[in-house]
């Protein structure tokens, strides 16, 4: 089985191996470079504040081995700036809620009062699950949306096949 590309970046200690996954990178082109991105966007949904630095650091990397990566898919022309963004709304979250404050279930909720379209919204995450997810729709807001990410103090949930409700408090309580 063949090493996640992003593994080998991550581990990668010298100029000459940087250079050689680049060039690997570039002779598996689209394939190797999405296989990039995936195992980059997966380190930004797990990532906290011990590994914020790290995790700017490798993505500073990237954005020297790869400073167009057009080249690969023209739906990747702003990939950095987007990694660049989500990281930095993350760095936010985790910097505005402390450590022991974290626990439990956490939603999103993204909505536009001046439209009739739907409210999204994401339940049932963990803090860091929801960090990522505010940082990763808080980059492409659109004009009056606002997003909300929120802590879950009691649920009140039913089943339509059951007619029953289910209360509970959340696990932190």
């Amino acid at each position: 089985m063949k090493t996640n590309p992003f593994t080998v970046f991550e581990q990668a200690v010298s100029e000459q191996d940087l250079e050689q996954f680049r060039q690997s990178i570039i002779e598996e082109g689209f394939s190797g470079f999405r296989k990039l991105l995936e195992g980059f966007r997966d380190r930004l949904k797990r990532f906290d504040e011990t590994e914020a630095e790290s995790t700017s650091a490798l993505l500073a990397c990237a954005k020297k081995l790869f400073p167009a990566p057009v080249q690969f898919s023209p739906s990747w022309a702003k990939v950095w700036d987007e990694f660049e963004r989500i990281i930095g709304y993350k760095i936010m979250v985790l910097d505005a809620v402390q450590a022991e404050e974290r626990d439990g279930e956490w939603q999103i909720l993204i909505d536009n009062p001046f439209t009739n379209t739907d409210i999204v919204c994401y339940p049932s995450l963990s803090f860091i699950e929801g960090a990522y997810m505010y940082a990763y729709f808080r980059t492409d807001l659109k004009q009056n949306e606002y997003i909300r990410l929120q802590k879950i103090q009691n649920v009140i949930m039913a089943f339509g096949s059951e007619g029953a409700v289910i209360t509970e408090k959340s696990k932190d309580q």
